[in-house]
């Protein structure tokens, strides 16, 4: 019997550390999801901030943003199409996905992009995703990677809202180690273009439960998984973004109902997320205040 305890302490001691490294508010999702509804951004002038998500086929972009619609109207949404079975990428337009607030719509949006894939002839071309940092794509373009050359789904001049004021990658926890080295190079221009721009970055890395069985039968040993930790430092050494950016959620998949520990985890890296899209706001703001 002791040599039975001995054994499982042994097995936790080696998966999991002694408290959790990071603080989750388990018991104020209403409070979370309270203050994202009264947010109000740093310039009046601004309706909307537009966050860009981008990440390799499959990864969850688009479950994500399902996921945050989700959260706020408390049942399961999929206004985004997904699809986990084809292996290519689901999302071939450029489009916005705005979240509802009752019959208002909330201060963010975000634009879902064709994913990232191996080979230049094969996902989203990296100039595409220039573009729309840049805020010049149109609203339905269409994703082609062999003919990243046109310019008539473009646009001649943008607005403040037009402008991409955090850039998301989406990375799955359970694939990180796999992904194609294309793909890391495809994201390091990414980053690089971004960084131009100074638009802030953060990772969202999905399927934590397919990463970890200890997450995935309860999803607040999250932050004591030492196997999370260990993916989450993966994805700041191969994109480069830090770890105090990346933030482990999952994604609704399989239920049909909403589940007030993955609403938790999805609306504390979107505050995150939207916080620091609020601030480059600020000092664009300031920026123009000083011409």
């Amino acid at each position: 019997m002791g040599g039975s305890e001995s054994t499982s302490q042994t097995k936790k001691s080696s998966a999991e550390f002694d408290k959790s490294w990071r603080e989750t508010p388990w018991d104020n999702k209403e409070l979370l999801e309270k203050n994202l509804r009264e947010l109000k951004l740093s310039d009046s002038k601004v309706k909307y901030i537009r966050i860009l998500l981008a990440g390799e086929v499959g990864a969850g972009k688009s479950s994500f943003i399902n996921s945050v619609n989700s959260a706020f109207q408390r049942r399961i949404t999929t206004e985004a199409l997904a699809d986990s079975v084809s292996g290519t990428s689901f999302t071939r337009t450029y489009r916005t996905y705005y979240i509802r607030n009752g019959q208002s719509l909330l201060p963010f949006v975000f634009n879902d992009i064709m994913g990232l894939e191996s080979g230049e002839s094969n996902g989203a071309h990296q100039e595409d995703i220039a573009k729309a940092l840049e805020g010049l794509l149109k609203e339905g373009h269409n994703f082609n990677p062999t003919d990243s050359g046109k310019n008539d789904d473009c646009k001649s001049e943008t607005s403040l809202e037009d402008l991409t004021y955090c850039l998301v990658y989406v990375i799955a926890a359970d694939k990180v180690s796999m992904m194609d080295d294309d793909v890391f190079r495809k994201m390091r221009y990414i980053r690089q273009k971004a960084s131009s721009l100074e638009i802030p970055q953060a990772v969202i890395m999905t399927r934590v439960d397919e990463a970890c069985p200890l997450v995935g039968k309860n999803l607040q040993k999250i932050y004591t998984s030492k196997k999370i930790k260990e993916k989450m430092q993966e994805c700041s050494n191969s994109v480069g973004v830090p770890v105090s950016h990346i933030f482990p959620v999952k994604n609704y998949h399989e239920e049909i109902d909403t589940q007030n520990d993955m609403d938790v985890l999805i609306l504390r890296a979107l505050t995150q997320i939207v916080q620091i899209a609020d601030d480059l706001l600020n000092r664009r703001k300031s920026d123009s205040e000083k011409c």
